[in-house]
């Protein structure tokens, strides 16, 4: 039997090729050097999923992904939370008081600056966090670190000198598991959500009464981001997280209210909602 194909964005050890081996432990995993090229991928060959981060607890949304989704039309078949836990690489028999400068992706430095002010560490910017690991795999010098998963460490043969270099607890990263294959889930006494696109009307108010419909039928909003049209500044989209099933007869009437004032209007997908959602309820 063939194995599950999946696609990331990143060098393998990035946190999007833990999250693929969290969703799909025994797939065959796709490194891509882009987004964009992780999205082509499912173009080219539908057997292949995609895992792509979509927003993160302290960073906020992953940029491009909002732009992606919709050009390549790709159907949202589940969410993923993923736990971040940053942690000081080095060589092999390296301590912490060899470490003289840090190499990490941009965001991962600046969620463990107060580790790296303590101990004096010198922070290089880099591409990500598992392309700094491979670097400092390869050049072998003691007083080079890298922030990144642990994942990273054992691909490349490095030692955890420290983990949880964080700054804050509570780091987690929401995944999109995305294909070309467009059939929803059924329908059942479960919790969903359904992710959609829309482009408003230029028309006053026309936001405050598209989500009207939502009030009006009890169907409640988890998310409501705006982004503009590329190279644009006068147009934007909005990107919605509905909580329900599209075959929800409520959820049905709030959508067909929202598209009274929107010139277009597309559903990502329809998806069970992840346990993570309900951790503190």
């Amino acid at each position: 039997m063939n194995k599950k194909k999946v696609a990331f964005q990143g060098e393998k050890g990035a946190y999007s090729h833990l999250a693929c081996l969290e969703v799909f432990p025994d797939a065959d995993v796709i490194a891509c050097s882009t987004f964009e090229e992780a999205f082509q991928s499912v173009k080219d060959n539908s057997d292949i999923k995609i895992v792509i981060p979509i927003e993160n607890s302290l960073a906020g949304r992953v940029a491009d992904i909002h732009y992606l989704i919709p050009k390549y039309k790709l159907q949202i078949h589940a969410e993923h939370f993923q736990k971040v836990t940053h942690n000081l690489l080095g060589i092999k028999g390296s301590k912490i008081n060899d470490i003289k400068t840090v190499r990490s992706h941009a965001q991962a430095l600046g969620q463990a600056q107060r580790f790296i002010v303590d101990n004096k560490l010198i922070p290089i910017i880099s591409a990500d966090t598992a392309g700094s690991a491979k670097f400092i795999s390869k050049k072998k010098d003691k007083s080079e670190g890298a922030i990144a998963s642990d994942l990273a460490a054992k691909i490349y043969n490095l030692e955890i000198i420290k983990s949880g270099v964080e700054d804050e607890s509570g780091n987690v990263t929401r995944f999109f598991i995305m294909g070309n294959d467009k059939k929803h889930p059924k329908f059942e006494s479960k919790k969903y959500i359904t992710s959609c696109i829309f482009k408003l009307k230029s028309i006053p108010a026309a936001l405050y009464k598209s989500l009207g419909g939502f009030a009006t039928n009890g169907v409640n909003l988890c998310k409501l981001e705006s982004f503009s049209v590329k190279n644009t500044f006068d147009q934007v989209n909005f990107y919605i997280d509905i909580e329900g099933h599209i075959e929800d007869p409520s959820l049905q009437k709030a959508l067909e209210e929202l598209g009274f004032h929107t010139e277009k209007l597309d559903v990502l997908g329809v998806y069970e909602a992840h346990q993570f959602r309900f951790k503190n309820k």
